[in-house]
């Protein structure tokens, strides 16, 4: 956030020094309000073009085995060129590198979600899904395990059948 902030600044400087020299060069043929427009609409194109770009660096810089299952696209009043296009906010990823099941159970399977946002921490949540039911449970305080594998107190969700985290979460193993 804070290097985004000083790229931001810099971008607006860079355009104001800009300006201004064409404007010195040019002997002040332009308008003297130009030099602080230029620098506010560098200093939006630079706030908005970092926005955009948010989800694809994010993602590019997951470690190895992460899966995007689901993105959230969201549009603001206050943004007016999110109704043109929408930018992603947050999203979860499934960590298919590090699922687990048990023999006794194979359709089940034991894998971290990860949730990012846009200027928010990053969450872990284990997460237990079972693929022939299309049912999940998030293992929270108070799951635990029988003997045989078996989960004990858990809230089971259902889910639908093609739903895009499901499906991450079963095409891992």
């Amino acid at each position: 956030m804070f290097f985004e902030l000083i790229g931001t600044i810099v971008a607006g400087i860079a355009t104001a020094l800009l300006v201004w020299a064409i404007n010195r060069t040019l002997k002040g043929r332009l308008p003297s309000w130009l030099v602080p427009v230029a620098a506010g609409a560098a200093m939006l194109l630079a706030t908005i073009s970092s926005e955009y770009s948010w989800f694809n660096r994010t993602q590019a810089n997951m470690p190895e085995g992460f899966v995007v299952a689901e993105t959230v696209e969201e549009t603001r009043f206050y943004r007016p060129w999110t109704y043109i296009k929408p930018f992603v906010s947050r999203f979860i990823a499934v960590d298919q590198a590090t699922a687990r099941t048990h023999p006794s159970h194979p359709d089940q399977r034991l894998v971290d979600l990860v949730i990012y946002g846009r200027w928010a921490r990053t969450a872990k949540i284990p997460a237990l899904f079972d693929c022939a039911l299309s049912n999940r449970a998030d293992l929270v305080d108070g799951v635990s395990f029988g003997a045989d594998g078996e989960v004990l107190n858990a809230e089971w969700n259902a889910m639908d059948a093609n739903a895009p985290l499901l499906l991450a979460a079963c095409a891992s193993i």
